[in-house]
This record gives structure tokens, C-alpha cells and sequence, in this order.
């Protein structure tokens, strides 16, 4: 055998070791870990301790001590190929006991758990979260997963896989998507260590050659331990899907224009009414003034009217004259008479 041929073989048996050991990791669960609905081929063993062969569920603020379980299931049979099934444990979520021959509780064996998927689209050409919105076609783009299935790497030493799913206009779905640099970057079994989780820019949108405009369809999906194939539920082993409009123009530019050319029109009616207004108002307002000089002229008009009374008031003293001069006359005559009777009375 050829050293080169030898060197491969090594290589091989060194992958096909970690690949292994990595599966083994996964499928293996510690007393306390949590195993999510839908998993199967795990190994509880070292979960359930060397004797006990049953498990049980306690309802919140139950006497674990002191009462008996809600739920009970014998493991005994399916130790190192358990399922976490829907039909089971659905409903019952949080910590499952160990149970001794007598029923009662001997610690904790796992802890079970609704998987939860959520997929949000961030184009980094402009920093903004695009999810189901619209991007400008040359933008680049990357994922954010937001899951509690990154427990998994912390608990077992190894990532749950989840595959994110690109469906162009066309059809069909991506297996890996082309980034600026022209390197196609897989999209297929991302290991997920950490939530949320962020991709690099893996996508460039003015890629045409293999992005057509159009509307994409983009969720993302996770089957470690066949948990999606006995458990496909939106939300739980797969994101909701959500959509992607990939477009040279604005979709919303058709509209502002729209809106905005019947304002311009608006603008320049009230414009040349503006105008307007001020040429005619001149004219106008010479007119409204005349009328209005004529009303006020009416009042006046009637005043004289009342002044020609106080015309004859002020030629009263001009009628006094002849009314007092016969009064006065007779005040003579009489004054005459008086002094003409002493006269007559000193004589005699």
C-alpha cells in the first residue's frame, strides 16, 4: 500500500470517527438534559441511573413528595432507542423524575421541551431587517435563527443541525446560495451553537446569472434526531415561511408617484388661483369700497336732517328780537306811568 493511499484511509477512518462520536453526543442525554418532542434514538441511560425503569410527570405545584404522579411511562424496553413522541409527552412539558419500585420520585431524569424555530432576513448593505419586506437587487443578505434548540450544543457537547430553505420565483429550493466574493456558501445542516444565531453575508442579490427578480420564500428547518420527520409543526421544527421581494425599483415608488402627481396638479390650480385673486381683487375692491363710502354717506344725509332742526335753534336769537320787543315796550310804558305818578304826587 502507497503512503498517500495510507494517508487517505487514515483521513477517512478519522472523519468517519468524529461523525460517530458527534452522533453518539447528540443522541446521548445526562439526567437533567433536555430532549425536545419529536427526537428519537436517544440513549436515556445515563438519565435514569443503573435501577430505575419508569418515569413521571408531576402537574405545577404538585406535592412530588407526597402525592402520586400525573403521568407514568415505563422506559424500560426502549432505554437506548427512546422517542421523545408527540402522542406521549405532548402536554406535559417541563421535568420528568425518575421513579424508584415504589413509585415515588429518584431525581430528575430529563426535562422535556417544545422545539422552537424562528428565521428573520437582515440585508447588511443598509443594516435593516428585511423580513418579508423588499430588498434592492445587489444588496447582500444574511439569516438570524432565534431558537431554544441551541440548548443541545450546550448540554450534549454537540450542535443541532437546521437547514435553511431558499425557494426562487421559479421554484425548487437552494442548497447553497452565491456570496459577493462568487463563492457559493452551503446552507444545508448549519451547526447551531448559540441563539440567536447570525450567517455570514451569504447571499448577493445582484447575482442575476442565478437570481432572478422576483418573490423568494425562505424558512428554515431542523431534523436532528428525526425530530422534524415526527414532528412538523410551524414554529416548532420549522420557522414560519416568510417572504423576500427582490426587485430593482421600490415596490412603493408606483404609488407615491400616483400620489404625488395629483397633489402637483392640486398645487398649481390653487396656484393660479392665487394668482388670480390678487389681479381681480384691485378692482373689486374699488367697487366694495364705493358702496361702502355710499352707506356710511346715508347717516350723515340724515344728520343734516336733524341739524336743520338746530338751524331754527340757532336763529333763536334773531326771533327774540321782535317777541321781546313789545314785552319790552309795555315794560316802558309801565315804568313811564310810575315816574309820570310821583311826578304828580311831589306836585301836589
Amino acid at each position: 500500500m502507497s503512503k498517500s493511499v495510507q494517508i487517505l484511509t487514515i483521513l477517512l477512518l478519522g472523519t468517519l470517527f468524529l461523525i460517530v462520536s458527534a452522533q453518539g453526543a447528540i443522541s446521548t442525554i445526562s439526567a437533567g438534559n433536555t430532549v425536545f418532542l419529536g427526537e428519537q434514538g436517544l440513549d436515556i441511560s445515563p438519565a435514569m441511573g443503573s435501577v430505575d425503569t419508569k418515569i413521571g410527570w408531576w402537574a405545577s405545584g404538585a406535592d412530588i413528595r407526597g402525592s402520586a404522579p400525573t403521568q407514568t411511562i415505563d422506559v424500560s424496553s426502549r432505554m437506548n432507542s427512546f422517542m421523545v413522541s408527540p402522542s406521549e409527552f405532548s402536554g406535559y412539558p417541563g421535568n420528568w423524575y425518575r421513579l424508584d419500585s415504589s413509585g415515588s420520585a429518584d431525581g430528575i431524569a430529563f426535562n422535556v421541551a417544545d422545539p422552537q424555530i424562528d428565521l428573520r432576513v437582515e440585508d447588511t448593505t443598509v443594516t435593516v431587517d428585511v423580513t418579508d419586506k423588499w430588498v434592492p437587487t445587489g444588496d447582500v443578505i444574511r439569516f438570524r435563527i432565534e431558537t431554544n434548540l441551541a440548548q443541545i450544543n450546550s448540554q450534549r457537547s454537540s450542535p443541532a443541525l437546521i437547514t435553511i430553505k431558499v425557494q426562487p420565483p421559479s421554484g425548487g429550493e437552494y442548497s447553497s446560495l452565491i456570496n459577493s466574493a462568487g463563492t457559493p456558501v452551503s446552507i444545508v445542516d448549519i451547526p447551531i451553537s448559540s441563539t440567536p444565531y447570525t450567517t455570514d453575508s451569504i447571499w448577493d442579490t445582484g447575482n442575476r446569472a442565478n437570481y432572478a427578480p422576483g418573490s423568494y420564500r425562505i424558512w428554515a428547518e431542523c431534523n436532528t434526531n428525526k425530530m422534524k420527520d415526527n414532528y412538523e409543526q410551524t414554529g416548532k421544527t420549522i420557522s414560519r415561511k416568510i417572504s423576500l421581494l427582490n426587485q430593482d425599483q421600490n415596490p412603493l415608488i408606483g404609488s407615491k408617484v400616483q400620489t404625488t402627481a395629483p397633489t402637483t396638479t392640486a398645487t398649481t390650480k390653487l396656484t393660479t388661483r392665487a394668482t388670480t385673486v390678487p389681479v381681480t381683487t384691485t378692482p373689486p375692491t374699488t367697487t366694495i369700497t364705493t358702496p361702502q363710502i355710499t352707506s356710511p354717506t346715508v347717516p350723515p344725509t340724515t344728520v343734516q336732517t336733524t341739524v336743520e332742526p338746530s338751524t331754527p335753534v340757532t336763529s333763536v336769537p334773531v326771533s327774540p328780537s321782535p317777541t321781546k320787543t313789545p314785552g319790552f315796550e309795555f315794560v316802558l310804558a309801565g315804568i313811564s306811568l310810575i315816574i309820570g305818578a310821583i311826578v304828580y304826587c311831589k306836585r301836589n
